[in-house]
């Protein structure tokens, strides 16, 4: 993936970091805690602008994000909702809950959710299931990108050729991260689970 990144960034420049980090956003296997240190560490070399990288990599999120906003925006409420009676273990009122909590705190979910691994790509999608008015969704992922971004930027930019130490550290945050979420979804299929074999026992009873 390195060698690919690299080629991408030698032949488009800062653009190519854009163009790695909205595929990431579409794609959360890609992962930022790569493209940035190493678009970072590419600019102190002097093969980049560093404003250039900051620019286009902050330019590059909000593209990516956009693009799924408009997948949740055209899945709409209606579809969402239909396609959530039909998944097993899955209630209606899940989603609904979800609306809930989201028009209560999607501001700060969307601007805060840039910065979490994995998480930044989905948020997009209920922001745009909800129709979160698109300049707010634009200025508030910009925020958090730029943010995202720069810190990452600069750790590469400053460690230069330690920049894949980057992606260690942060990648036990992500396995952390990940590890959670698995454990969220057992305990959610554990609670419909046996939520089931009650409604069962009480109309045998």
């Amino acid at each position: 993936m390195t060698e690919w990144l690299i080629d991408l960034m030698e032949t488009l420049g800062a653009p190519g970091a854009a163009i790695a980090i909205a595929l990431e956003n579409l794609f959360p296997p890609l992962p930022s805690e790569v493209i940035l240190p190493l678009a970072g560490f590419t600019a102190s070399r002097g093969e980049m602008n560093l404003v250039a990288v900051l620019l286009w990599t902050t330019a590059g999120s909000v593209a990516g994000a956009l693009a799924l906003y408009w997948v949740g925006a055209l899945l709409g409420r209606e579809r969402t909702l239909a396609l959530a009676a039909r998944i097993p273990l899955l209630k209606v009122s899940d989603v609904t809950k979800t609306e809930a909590w989201f028009l209560r705190h999607g501001r700060k979910t969307v601007f805060f959710g840039r910065m979490i691994p994995i998480f930044r790509s989905l948020i997009s999608v209920p922001a745009g299931v909800e129709r979160m008015p698109l300049g707010v969704f634009t200025l508030l992922t910009t925020a958090g990108s730029l943010l995202w971004n720069t810190v990452f930027v600069l750790a590469g930019w400053t460690l230069g050729e330690n920049w894949s130490l980057v992606e260690t550290y942060v990648g036990m945050g992500t396995n952390v991260v990940v590890a959670m979420v698995a454990l969220a979804v057992l305990v959610f299929v554990g609670v419909r689970l046996s939520e089931r074999r009650k409604g069962r026992h009480a109309l045998d009873g």
